[in-house]
């Protein structure tokens, strides 16, 4: 076999690659950095140098699980990152090498019964979960014995490199802060979506953003749960309330429960969505809500909010890879929100 230094110069892609992973090898112990051989992507794969990660509870928590069919060992934990599209596998498409990338745990295969609809977010073509890939339920990470290593939540981020499926990808501009761009792999955005889809528009915006009087609000998807985002909107007093949706039917119906202007992204010619709330609300929207469900909507929706989301208030630690177990002191000790675990290039931050 054709091996590949991860650390090297050498062309990559089509290779498996040798790089370093924090192995957990027995619930509860410390990961341990090893060397790991991950395989090339396959087709509808993506292969990622991760560039940051972090730690939440959910690592922690499978973690710990010693028994029972999804307690299995060795595996990379890790479902928070960024990183850099290193190759791709046949009939990526959406993606290609040397794009900057959010892995995500929630797939969004685009064409199942619940990606299609406007009241869900769970993606039902693949299994809820598998310690392997979800096409071929095959691991792409083996030790230096060749004996297989599992995946978690299909990211897998606490090693340098690692493959995903395509579904689990969404690409993001390359100007955005990595550590802040690591947050919205799960942490900072899942709350809300899951709110959102569980049918909550109403108590979305009363309860957690709190929309207040004057303020301007972007709705992604005017389903049943966007449209009443937009009914407590008007209630809470926003000044504008914009509606995004493909259906061009949606513009009266949302006209009649409070937005004030409509957005089909199909018209918009050769801006972006998100250029075109930014001119609508004088630098963004003070409140996005995506309603949708889809993972490419939600980096729309982000680059749709005006620039105060205090993403820096959640970060409370930094380490380097190598210093990995520390995050599992902060969080399991209740000192960290978020801790940032850089690959490389740590400055010694605190």
């Amino acid at each position: 076999m054709d091996y590949v230094n991860g650390n090297s110069s050498s062309k990559t892609a089509g290779k498996p690659i040798i790089c370093k992973g924090a192995v957990c090898r027995k619930a509860g112990e410390a990961l341990v950095i090893e060397d790991v051989v991950v395989a090339p992507p396959k087709a509808w794969e993506v292969r990622i140098k991760i560039l940051c990660t972090s730690l939440c509870h959910t690592d922690v928590s499978f973690w710990k699980m010693d028994s029972g069919p999804i307690a299995v060992h060795p595996r990379i934990f890790g479902h928070e990152a960024v990183g850099i599209v290193e190759s791709v596998g046949e009939y990526v498409e959406e993606v290609r090498e040397g794009d900057t990338v959010i892995p995500v745990f929630f797939r969004e295969c685009g064409e199942c019964r619940d990606c299609k609809s406007t009241k869900s977010n769970v993606c039902t073509k693949f299994a809820k979960y598998s310690s392997a890939m979800p096409r071929d339920e095959v691991g792409r990470f083996t030790d230096m014995k060749g004996e297989p290593i599992h995946h978690f939540l299909y990211v897998s981020s606490f090693v340098e490199y690692t493959v995903v499926d395509i579904t689990s990808v969404v690409k993001i501009s390359p100007q955005m802060p990595v550590d802040k761009a690591c947050l919205l792999s799960c942490g900072v955005t899942t709350a809300n979506k899951l709110l959102l889809c569980e049918g909550a528009g109403i108590g979305a915006v009363w309860k957690v953003a709190r929309v207040e009087e004057g303020s301007t609000v972007a709705i992604f998807g005017l389903g049943t749960v966007g449209l009443a985002v937009a009914q407590a909107a008007k209630q809470q007093g926003a000044s504008k309330i914009i509606g995004i949706d493909l259906n061009p039917e949606k513009e009266d119906i949302g006209k009649k429960f409070g937005v004030t202007e409509f957005i089909n992204p199909k018209s918009c010619e050769d801006k972006k969505v998100s250029q075109v709330i930014k001119e609508l609300t004088d630098g963004g929207a003070d409140y996005c809500f995506e309603c949708i469900g889809s993972a490419t909507v939600m980096q729309d929706a982000f680059e749709s909010s005006r620039e105060e989301l205090l993403l820096d208030g959640f970060i409370t630690h930094e380490v380097s890879f190598r210093d990995i177990n520390k995050a599992f002191e902060y969080l399991i000790n209740g000192q960290s929100l978020r801790c940032i675990i850089w690959m490389d290039n740590f400055m010694g931050r605190q």
